[in-house]
């Protein structure tokens, strides 16, 4: 039953990413701990997702996001409406090179950037480490 609620979950997420979805409509929740050690919020949109494997971020270099993932590289997504929530812990990285962020870029991107070539254009890759899935009425725990 396990993997039956990870593989749920695992297509609700790619539906949402952008390549997926068309556009930007599949949000998460992407959770750091601050500066001060505090946990803080952020609403992104998917990018590009494996499943609950992992996710990506399109953020800009001089975000709040990748300074904090600078000083602490623990994370937390969550994804959830009155159907399911899907709430993975794990790490962050932060992505520069070029064939990453072309890789990633999708057309609704250029309201933000000129181009994947963009200089303060990164990806944020999040990959999970555990995870905690309510998706149709059936829950599932557990570490990958």
């Amino acid at each position: 039953m396990n993997q039956e609620v990870i593989t749920r979950a695992g297509k609700i997420i790619n539906s949402r990413a952008g390549y997926a979805g068309g556009g930007m409509d599949g949000y998460a929740v992407l959770a750091l701990i601050d500066e001060n050690g505090y946990p803080t919020a952020s609403t992104l949109t998917i990018a590009k997702a494996d499943g609950i494997k992992w996710l990506t971020f399109c953020t800009s270099l001089d975000s709040n996001k990748v300074n904090r993932i600078r000083k602490c590289n623990r994370a937390s997504v969550c994804i959830s409406t009155n159907e399911y929530n899907i709430t993975l812990v794990g790490t962050v990285e932060i992505l520069t090179d070029a064939a990453t962020k072309k890789d990633m870029w999708f057309a609704p991107m250029e309201g933000h950037w000129s181009g994947p070539d963009h200089p303060d254009y990164c990806v944020l890759r999040f990959k999970t480490e555990r995870y905690n899935l309510f998706v149709g009425y059936e829950e599932a725990a557990g570490t990958l």
